[in-house]
């Protein structure tokens, strides 16, 4: 099983998680949604990047349309 890393959102850059990703680990973010704490697991399989949600999975062909992801949703420091 690869190697977990918990961030809070706005921690690290997206490059940073793009690249803990591709070195195959999963990458925890704790962001605050309505005033509830949720976590949104980050990881690659070497082929897609996946983002899952609590309440969806985005699945992403390359690391570019993961960063967008990631960049939109707030899970990155203030790029």
């Amino acid at each position: 099983m690869s190697e977990r890393r918990v961030v809070e959102a706005g921690e690290r850059s997206a490059d940073e998680l793009i690249e803990w990703l591709e070195e195959g680990q999963r990458v925890v973010v704790e962001t605050e949604f309505l005033g509830s704490t949720h976590e949104v697991t980050l990881r690659w399989d070497g082929d897609t990047f996946y983002c899952d949600t609590p309440t969806r999975l985005h699945r992403h062909s390359s690391a570019d349309e993961m960063r967008q992801c990631i960049r939109q949703n707030g899970y990155v420091d203030g790029e």
